[in-house]
């Protein structure tokens, strides 16, 4: 969905820079492109990027544990059980959230069970402006489906919904929410 988002934004006009990890697809070719390979990583690079941008769209999907420790080398398989001890990644978008910011701050919820309940409650932890959710437990839409369909919820109550369609299209769609709400915060100083 990142990659759509992108060139959603770059259809609309919008600079965009993408802070990525390793993907199979193309590049969007006007986007600043940030390579990233791990979640301290991510993180590092998005706190950098912040200052420069009205809209921030966190949707990537990045892992919620990591290894406590990580091997330089190969560990050989052996006849005893083997224990990985993980630990929590920082959290990126709640660190966002706590900011004194100027930005848009969209956040996007990939959940299995109650969908609009749990968004909701992610808004409000994480201090989103905008969640955009989405269920990941069809096979049909959602992760590895280039089909999806969302509810976004705004921090100010609204609740719109994106019926199935394209992951392309539903970008569009958001890019204009995101665009639409930015200048409302603008003109009404929700911040």
């Amino acid at each position: 969905m990142g990659y759509a988002m992108a060139e959603a934004a770059l259809e609309a006009g919008h600079n965009v820079v993408l802070i990525s990890g390793p993907v199979n697809v193309d590049l969007p070719r006007r986007a600043r492109v940030i390579s990233i390979q791990t979640s301290d990583e991510i993180y590092d690079a998005v706190h950098q990027h912040v200052r420069d941008c009205d809209v921030l769209v966190m949707c990537a999907a990045v892992a919620d544990y990591k290894p406590e420790t990580v091997s330089s080398e190969k560990i050989k398989k052996g006849n005893a059980a083997f224990s990985l001890n993980l630990i929590p990644t920082r959290d990126i978008l709640a660190s966002l959230g706590k900011q004194d910011r100027q930005f848009l701050l969209v956040g996007f919820a990939a959940e299995t069970s109650d969908l609009e309940q749990n968004a909701a409650k992610k808004l409000l932890a994480k201090n989103c402006d905008i969640i955009v959710a989405n269920d990941v437990s069809r096979a049909d839409s959602g992760m590895e489906s280039d089909e999806n369909e969302v509810i976004i919820l705004l921090k100010d109550g609204q609740t719109k919904k994106i019926s199935r369609a394209s992951k392309k299209n539903i970008a569009r769609e958001l890019v204009k929410i995101f665009t639409d709400t930015r200048e409302n915060c603008l003109t009404k100083k929700m911040w």
